[in-house]
């Protein structure tokens, strides 16, 4: 029986209004920033020379708008899905993110510090959302197989999918960390199984471009980070090829 490698590009959405005001946008549908556009059409450069034969986005404009600039340098469409949004927020969308532990003490714990156990307050349960995307990146992978596939989301919906590629228990979704906006992280998949390829990329970028690296609660975040894990690196993206 002949194997078949997929191979899967997945790119987080370029800087959108939420991030840099700080408001949790989950199904909210904001649109990238200035910086955002700079960042969108840095990693589709970084494709031009890249085999990408299919292009899949969230139906979400910031996913969309990031999704375009790399559909424009490879001549491709893009096919959206509803499937590949971000977490339903439910009572936390709009809401910035310094108001949350006050108005949802609990539920804003588990966020922190027990991700794989959260349900969003009126919104979905982080092991739905985990469901849904998985469901939906298998059906484009079999329904592509052998191909080179692009595929445009969100962060908290690479966490909970890296976790799964990495043939992690979902109760370790914590030690993913978070990956910066246009981050590449690219899986093969072959006979059932998944190679994780690189993981949370940013090389397109430099620092001076990122926005998480370049955010105040970022370095809370890695210091609480590298407390729980001190052998991990700085930044956490990794390349095994």
């Amino acid at each position: 029986m002949i194997k078949i490698k997929t191979r899967v590009i997945f790119v987080r959405h370029a800087e959108a209004e939420g991030n840099v005001n700080r408001v949790f946008h989950g199904w909210t549908d904001s649109s990238i920033t200035e910086k955002g556009h700079i960042q969108a059409k840095r990693v589709a450069e970084r494709f031009k020379d890249v085999d990408i034969d299919v292009i899949y986005s969230s139906s979400l404009k910031r996913t969309l708008q990031t999704a375009q600039y790399i559909a424009d340098v490879k001549n491709l469409p893009i096919i959206r899905t509803d499937k590949l949004k971000e977490i339903n927020g439910g009572e936390w969308e709009g809401k910035r993110w310094e108001e949350l532990p006050g108005l949802w003490p609990d539920a804003y714990d588990s966020w922190e510090n027990r991700p794989h156990d959260h349900e969003m307050p009126g919104g979905e349960t982080m092991v739905d959302f985990q469901k849904r995307l998985i469901d939906e990146v298998m059906y484009i992978i079999k329904n592509n197989k052998g191909k080179n596939i692009c595929i445009v989301t969100h962060g908290t919906a690479l966490r909970t999918m890296m976790c799964y590629f990495l043939g992690m228990d979902f109760t370790e979704l914590i030690n993913i960390k978070w990956y910066d906006n246009t981050s590449v992280s690219i899986i093969d998949y072959e006979d059932g199984k998944f190679d994780v390829v690189a993981e949370g990329d940013i090389s397109h970028l430099g620092k001076e471009l990122c926005t998480v690296l370049n955010q105040e609660w970022w370095n809370e975040y890695n210091e609480k980070y590298q407390q729980r894990n001190k052998n991990q690196v700085y930044g956490n993206i990794r390349t095994n090829q």
